[in-house]
Order: C-alpha cells, then structure tokens, then sequence
C-alpha cells in the first residue's frame, strides 16, 4: 500500500482530488484529524448545496415575478431534494470512527468513502452546470427537459451520500 500522504500531494487518486476542492484537507487523511476534516468536508459540500438551492430559489421568484406559476411547481422537486440533502449532510454525526469506538474503518472502506465524497463535490458542479441551463432555456421549448435534469441530479445527490452510508454501516455488519 502506498503512502496516502504523498498520494495527496500527488493529487492523483481521489484523496488528492479531494483536496484540490477544499483547502486544509490534508488533515483528512490524519486519524487524529479526520473527525475535524469529516466536519470541514461536510461545511463545504452542505455550503456549496446551500448556494445551488438559493440559485433555484432565486429562478422561482423570476418565474412567480413572470406569471410561469407551472414552472415554479417544477423547480420545487429539485429545491425540497437538494433542501432535504442538505439537512442530512448538516446532522450527520462528524468522522469515520474514534480511537476508542468499536467500528473501525479500514483503509478500503475509506477509500470508498473519499470516492463518494469527491462524487459529491462533483455533483455541485454538476447542478451548478443544469441551474446554468435551466436558466438558459427559459422561453425556449428545452426548458421542461431541463428541469427535469436538474430534479434528476438533485436525487443523484441523495442517492450518492445514501451509498456512501451503506459504505460505513457494511462495516458495523
């Protein structure tokens, strides 16, 4: 096994692809910092959500303001989804395991986990990139698939951090 920590500063595997998204994650791959660069990982991930649902809320009002009320009803899927995650992110209890706790994560199950969390980081961008679109196609006849994109990627969000989850309670099994 190689050594994570010049795996990070290579920025090659996921873990330094991690840290190119968030400044001070180095301590992530430190058991004694991980809980405190879990919270660190959580704060960023749930903040950028929290911008991408304000960009959906914001296109709501534009559309409440333009009289496109049916609009309005098709971006709150994806605002409740994205509203939904980012309370699941914030209550989350910090960190993969303490020293003392029964449930021990190992370094393959934590990969998996880094894997999961640079997919949601990912996934902001994605979102960001729909929003961008969806706001692009208003008054043009590719607006409703549009919408129906953005909902589609605000349940991958979900449905990622739900598999990063069964990462972490397979090791409990």
């Amino acid at each position: 096994m190689s050594d994570p920590l010049g795996k990070i500063t290579e920025g090659k595997d996921i873990i330094g692809k991690i840290r190119n998204f968030i400044t001070g994650f180095v301590g992530y791959v430190d058991r004694e910092n991980r809980r405190e660069a879990d919270k660190l990982l959580r704060e960023t991930t749930a903040k950028r959500y929290e911008e991408l649902w304000s960009r959906i809320s914001e296109l709501q009002r534009q559309f409440v303001s333009e009289g496109k009320l049916e609009l309005v009803d098709d971006l709150e899927a994806s605002a409740i989804k994205l509203r939904a995650f980012i309370d699941r992110i914030k209550g989350a209890s910090y960190g993969y395991t303490g020293f003392f706790d029964a449930v021990r994560i190992h370094s393959e199950e934590l990969e998996r986990i880094y894997e999961y969390d640079f997919a949601l980081l990912e996934g902001a961008q994605n979102l960001t990139n729909a929003i961008d679109n969806v706001a692009a196609s208003i008054d043009t006849d590719g607006l409703p698939a549009a919408i129906r994109h953005l909902v589609s990627l605000s349940q991958e969000a979900i449905d990622t951090y739900n598999r990063r989850d069964e990462v972490i309670l397979a090791t409990s099994a």
